[in-house]
């Protein structure tokens, strides 16, 4: 399909079915951690920049289709950009709303939300999860370089006028960078805007894919920690940490050591299945190179994701078990 992708799993939300609004990239802001990559069209005007009536043709041909028995708690409005710049997006909203009783959720940078149409238009939602990195303005423009239009002040109030409107759940995301919007000045700032906005969960993350410009990396454990018991203070809501820093820790492990850090993860990916003796891996993941695999499965060994088993005298390796039941964060 054109427009909808997935089930994908979500943590924060489960089976998730992806309806991506607009073509990449045209986005408000040019984030330096972005996966996606650089902003093609940075502007703040919302149009319809792919016809609403085919997204929800599309829609309705999935519905009709069934899921082939693939489960989906949540239908998700994202892009490949910023979302609510769809024109559409509330006549999605009610679409959806209208023809399924599964949630609805909508991921977006938050920066519309001063515009009454934007509100109105998501308030049919059941999880609206904006991002806010940055409360001042300084750490804002270095960390997520928007739009001239775009005004941070405004941002924090449409945030927060929503906040007070919206019946559904309202998850404020942050992201952390480091030595870009993670020092005592910004975790303060974003203590006072969290105050302001109320959202119901705080859900702090940092860089953990390939962004788009390599000044963007992750924050410590520690200061993750820290801003976690910052933001808390004076706030009823829950914060959560969202980032696995096992396998942050894992990628500059292995970028040390000039191992792949896509392929560690890789390789953690399929133990989560079933186990593999070596050779299987490496045939699995075209490596063809058995020292290469071997190395990049030691350093899962020696972080605790992977432990080595026997079964009729063949070495196999195997998720550790101590994390088979983990559950999400």
């Amino acid at each position: 399909m054109k427009y909808l992708f997935g089930p994908v799993y979500s943590r924060r939300l489960g089976h998730s079915l992806g309806i991506d609004l607009l073509p990449p990239k045209i986005c408000s802001l040019n984030c330096i951690y972005c996966e996606v990559g650089p902003t093609t069209e940075l502007t703040c005007e919302r149009k319809e920049y792919v016809p609403t009536a085919e997204i929800i043709e599309e829609i309705d041909q999935f519905l009709a289709q069934g899921t082939g028995g693939r489960p989906i708690d949540v239908f998700t409005l994202t892009a490949m950009g910023e979302p609510t710049l769809h024109a559409g997006v509330g006549d999605i909203i009610a679409h959806l709303k209208a023809k399924t009783d599964k949630p609805v959720a909508i991921l977006t940078n938050g920066t519309l939300f001063f515009d009454p149409q934007v509100r109105a238009a998501l308030a049919a939602a059941d999880f609206v999860i904006p991002s806010l990195d940055a409360a001042r303005q300084e750490s804002f423009e270095r960390v997520n370089q928007p739009a001239a239009s775009v005004n941070l002040e405004e941002v924090i109030e449409g945030l927060a006028l929503f906040s007070r409107e919206f019946q559904g759940e309202l998850w404020l995301e942050i992201l952390l960078v480091r030595d870009i919007n993670d020092s005592l000045e910004d975790l303060k700032a974003l203590q006072q805007a969290v105050r302001k906005i109320d959202p119901a969960r705080i859900q702090l993350n940092t860089v953990a894919r390939p962004p788009m410009d390599d000044r963007a990396r992750p924050v410590t454990r520690e200061k993750m920690a820290q801003a976690a018991a910052m933001l808390a203070d004076g706030y009823s809501g829950r914060v959560e940490i969202l980032v696995d820093f096992q396998a942050i820790e894992n990628t500059e492990l292995a970028t040390r050591q000039q191992m792949p850090p896509q392929l560690v993860e890789e390789i953690a990916a399929l133990l989560q299945r079933r186990p593999c003796p070596l050779e299987e891996i490496d045939k699995a993941l075209h490596v063809q190179d058995l020292e290469l695999t071997k190395a990049c499965v030691d350093i899962l060994i020696s972080a605790g994701r992977v432990e080595r088993l026997v079964h009729n005298n063949k070495e196999f390796y195997q998720q550790a078990a101590r994390r088979k039941n983990s559950s999400e964060g």
